[in-house]
């Protein structure tokens, strides 16, 4: 059950999202006494809510980011006992489903793109099999038959990441976890070099030893730091659209990867179908012309989307800083901690997060898997804040 709400804590984690879920959970589980501090009405309102949940690292690697690969590599890695702790310790379902994922090529340009894809992923020695149309239609017989070659990364899932963040908040309260919900930080509260809390937005102040900043696309609103402690972080819009089977499951059991997009079964019939990439800042409106563009190339690859029931369309808001990817483990100012700038990978990176900052908050040495993630490579030194 939650602890009683009082006013000075060990940890105070800033964002509900999954990943200041999971590092809020991992902070209680270890003894410390955490507050969680969610601006919206409920947890996992924002990038979260909207987040397909494809755990991906070996269909999204790029060869050019060798350190996030091995991160992300890593931490689906970590999945599978992640989920196996969460169900012992909460009474709803995580939603993680082993599936697969198919990239599918539709004409003869995407195939030879496809297959330098593949070649780049034999050199680094990740798991994939090429598959001509026959045999990727026969795994997915809902497949266009005009599709041109398919790759299958048996190893890369999916989980839905509202049922994850869900199970999450529970495990967290049953750990004696207090979670607030309609806490608007406004700023951190700043003495000499060192972060001592959160001021919230209504004038309520909550001390804290230490402070963990994962608070999405919303980071650069938060004041208090000083400019040289900061992590920068933009919006990055992203529409996406979730579909139902009238029919049930069935029409695809593997995630499908397609350029630019992705589809996600969830196993009981629904489906996630995004998403576009749009540099808008703040605005989270769908537009037609988003739309058409997921279900147009979606439907092209698996027809039968066409008979599917839209049930919900949004937009959400990914983290992303200036290399678009995250900044992990202590910061600028003593006291302050940083899971932040995600961007694509915060469902994927959970675990991982979770265990570093866990690392960070109990002043250990950091895996090194997390040094080319520092937040220092943005923020200047502790030494040259304080002068």
């Amino acid at each position: 059950m939650p602890q009683r709400s009082q006013h000075s804590f060990d940890v105070a984690v800033v964002g509900g999202g999954i990943i200041g879920l999971a590092v809020a959970w991992r902070a209680q589980q270890h003894g410390m006494r955490v507050v969680l501090l969610e601006r919206e009405p409920t947890v996992a309102c924002g990038a979260t809510h909207a987040a397909a949940g494809m755990l991906a690292p070996v269909s999204e690697a790029h060869v050019a980011e060798p350190e996030l690969l091995a991160l992300g590599l890593e931490s689906a890695a970590r999945y599978p006992a992640f989920v196996e702790q969460l169900a012992r310790e909460s009474a709803l379902e995580a939603g993680f489903l082993a599936c697969g994922t198919l990239r599918v090529a539709r004409d003869r340009d995407e195939a030879e793109a496809l297959d330098r894809e593949r070649q780049v992923r034999e050199r680094l020695g990740l798991p994939v099999e090429r598959l001509l149309p026959t045999a990727a239609r026969r795994r997915e017989p809902a497949l266009a038959p005009t599709i041109r070659l398919a790759l299958e990364f048996a190893d890369d899932h999916a989980v839905d990441p509202r049922a994850l963040s869900a199970a999450l908040a529970d495990a967290f309260a049953r750990a004696g976890g207090e979670l607030r919900t309609g806490a608007d930080v406004a700023a951190l509260a700043v003495a000499g070099d060192r972060v001592t809390g959160v001021a919230l937005a209504g004038g309520e102040t909550i001390d804290a030893d230490q402070v963990v900043v994962a608070a999405g696309a919303w980071t650069e609103q938060l004041g208090g730091l000083p400019a040289g402690a900061r992590v920068p972080v933009r919006p990055v819009k992203g529409q996406i659209l979730r579909l139902r089977d009238p029919a049930g499951p069935g029409l695809l059991t593997r995630v499908l990867r397609m350029d630019p997009g992705y589809l996600v079964p969830r196993g009981d019939g629904r489906y996630v179908l995004g998403a576009t990439m749009e540099e808008r800042g703040y605005e989270t409106d769908v537009t037609a012309g988003g739309v058409f563009e997921l279900l147009r190339d979606a439907i092209e690859l698996v027809p039968g989307l066409s008979e599917l029931v839209i049930e919900e369309q949004e937009a959400g808001l990914r983290p992303g800083t200036p290399d678009n990817a995250p900044a992990l483990g202590p910061g600028a100012l003593r006291g302050l901690h940083w899971a932040a700038g995600h961007h694509r990978n915060g469902i994927l990176l959970a675990p991982i997060t979770a265990d570093l900052l866990l690392q960070s908050l109990t002043g250990e040495p950091l895996h090194p898997l997390a040094a080319p993630f520092a937040p220092d490579r943005f923020t200047t030194t502790t030494k040259e804040v304080a002068a």
